[in-house]
Parts: C-alpha cells; sequence; structure tokens
C-alpha cells in the first residue's frame, strides 16, 4: 500500500517527507529501491594522500635515528619542519609507530625495584615488635597530638608509648633507645618493624637501629596490611568507650593514655593470646595462669561431666608463633 503511494507523493513533496506522512522507514523504502549486490564487495579506491612503503620506512627510520629516538613525534614533526623538511603529519607518525609496536614512551625511564613483602616471624616475646604513630585531637580543630606506640607482636605488650606535641627523628631515637635499653635487647635479637613515616625512615633512627644491632623492617608503600598489629592496636585505643572527642590539653591526653595503656597490659585478656594479658604472656607466667585454669576446668567438670556433655574442656591454646605476613611452610620450619 505504501509502496503504491509512495512515488506519486515523492514527486510532489520530497522522499523524507513522503515516509513521514505515509509512516514508512525511508531505510528501508531505500533499500529495496537499491539494487542486490552479487559477488564479494568492489575493491575500495586507496587515498591518494596514502603514504607509499617507501615513505612509510623512512619516517620510521627517522624516527629511530639516535638524534630523534628519544623524542616525543611532535617534537620530531616541529624540529623537521624548522629544517625545511616534512614528512608526515605527527597522528601519521604515531600510527606507523603503534603498526611497529613502539608506540610508547620513547625516553629512558627509571625503574624502581618491586618492594619486596616484609615476612617476619616471632616465636616468643622481644623479637619482632612493631611501631607506628598516630594523632590524638587536640582541644581546637586542627591541633593535634602525637602518640607513638612500640607493641611486642608475639605478646601484643605495648612496649613503650609517648605523647608528643610534634613528631621528629630525634624524638623517634630517643623513644626507641629508652625502650630497647628498658626491654634488655641484645644486639640481633631484634627486628623492629614500621611503615614508611618520615620518622621512621629518618636517619637518626636508621643509625640508632645500626649502633644496637637491631634489625630494621618496613612496610610496603601505601600498603596497611603490612603493619596490622599496629593498626589493631590504635583501633582498639580510638574505639575505646573512654577515648574523648578531643583533649583538652597534652596533659589530659598523656594521662589518658597512661591508664588505657596499663589497662590494656594488665587486664585486657587478649583474644589473640589465649585470653590472657599482654603483660603475662611477655613476661612468661602464662604458662602458671594457664595451669591454673585447666585446672579449674577440670574441677568444674569433676563435678558434673554433663554439663560438659562428657568431654573435658580446656582452656585457649597459648600462641607459639606470631608473624606479619604469613611465610611460606619451608621459612616457618627454618625458624622454628
Amino acid at each position: 500500500m505504501i509502496d503504491e503511494h509512495l512515488p506519486a507523493l515523492a514527486e510532489a513533496t520530497s522522499t523524507r517527507r513522503a515516509c513521514e506522512l505515509l509512516g514508512a522507514n525511508r531505510s528501508t523504502i531505500l533499500r529495496r529501491r537499491r539494487p542486490p549486490v552479487l559477488g564479494p564487495p568492489a575493491p575500495q579506491p586507496e587515498p591518494p594522500n596514502k603514504l607509499t612503503e617507501a615513505e612509510r620506512q623512512h619516517v620510521l627510520t627517522v624516527l629511530r635515528s639516535e638524534e630523534y629516538c628519544d623524542l616525543a613525534p611532535a617534537q620530531v614533526w616541529a624540529r623537521l619542519l624548522d629544517d625545511g623538511i616534512y614528512l608526515c603529519s605527527i597522528s601519521t607518525m604515531y600510527r606507523l609507530l603503534a603498526i611497529a609496536g613502539e608506540n610508547r614512551e620513547r625516553r629512558r625511564q627509571r625503574t624502581h625495584p618491586a618492594r619486596k613483602k616484609p615476612e617476619l616471624i616471632a616465636r616468643a616475646p622481644n623479637q619482632v615488635w612493631s611501631w607506628d604513630i598516630t594523632k590524638l585531637p587536640g582541644p581546637e580543630r586542627g591541633v593535634y597530638y602525637e602518640l607513638l606506640v612500640i607493641i611486642d607482636i608475639y605478646s601484643r605488650y605495648v612496649v613503650a608509648w609517648t605523647v608528643a606535641a610534634a613528631e621528629s627523628g630525634e624524638l623517634a631515637e630517643v623513644f626507641i633507645a629508652d625502650a630497647v635499653d628498658r626491654q634488655g635487647i641484645d644486639r640481633h635479637q631484634l627486628t623492629l618493624h614500621a611503615d614508611r613515616g618520615s620518622s621512621m625512615t629518618s636517619k637518626p633512627v636508621a643509625q640508632l637501629l645500626v649502633d644496637l644491632g637491631v634489625a630494621r623492617s618496613h612496610s610496603r608503600p601505601s600498603v596497611s596490611n603490612d603493619n596490622p598489629y599496629s593498626e589493631a592496636q590504635f583501633k582498639t585505643l580510638k574505639y575505646c568507650p573512654a577515648f574523648p572527642t578531643r583533649f583538652g590539653s597534652i596533659a589530659d591526653a598523656r594521662a589518658f593514655c597512661t591508664a588505657f595503656f596499663d589497662h590494656y597490659n594488665h587486664v585486657h585478656r587478649h583474644s589473640g593470646i589465649g585470653l590472657h594479658t599482654p603483660a603475662s604472656v611477655h613476661y612468661g607466667t602464662a604458662d602458671e595462669v594457664q595451669a591454673n585454669r585447666a585446672a579449674t576446668l577440670t574441677a568444674a567438670y569433676a563435678a558434673n561431666p554433663a554439663r560438659f556433655r562428657h568431654q573435658p574442656p580446656a582452656p585457649p591454646k597459648l600462641p607459639t608463633v606470631a608473624w606479619i605476613n604469613e611465610p611460606n611452610q619451608e621459612a616457618l620450619i627454618k625458624s622454628a
């Protein structure tokens, strides 16, 4: 029906307008009028501005030359033009380099070796310490105090802490030296792990660790999982119900930390060390506590076996190893 009226209407107006009036699809009408093409499609003629193979190879030779091999195509194009030479457009240079698989940074690049993942193992206290710095909010916006904390990863014991108005390499040096001295650390006994903050990587701290015979370990850049013990301890601190919105002064911050770390070390039962206190594990009284717990559970079982479904209860086990980034089994066996 549409095909019958379309030619006459198209003569009076246009094919586009006729299709609009009849509700027909213009593309469909044009496709019906075009005779079918049989066989393979006709080859497309080459554009008159196409470079010959010899010209393409000449352009690549110039781009690869010693004079231009380190320059971007735009730089090469401009310099050639200043010398009165035109080979092709900048986009053509890029296209030829892409076809040759050379469309990349043409200058020599400095390469950095991949940061090695730290793998640290502790089978007793004072073998691996982790330390970090966090900010405590001061009395007004923009005022913060710096809290430095060292934690033993095996016992979870906070070995040392201090609150200062600002962090520095010199402050960290004195802080670490005092902690090592108070714990009686021997040379080549301890590994100290930290992230890559300015104080952690400062020259005073690096030289101090060399002088003390303490091995130094650092997290990979932007990998917080490489320092999990310090990060978890800071979360415990700041999620404490008594943690204030702001501290009125540095004296208030120090008073709060004194109470918090005393409770953390000597009262808090840590789930990661068999629900013992960090101080008990750190100073070797955990075995005695474990024996007392086992005796209490044994007595409770003897008094009423049915309560325990006739299976003797046992206290949570003490840790035998702690690590930062679990090493492979071969490394664990060697360290045992």
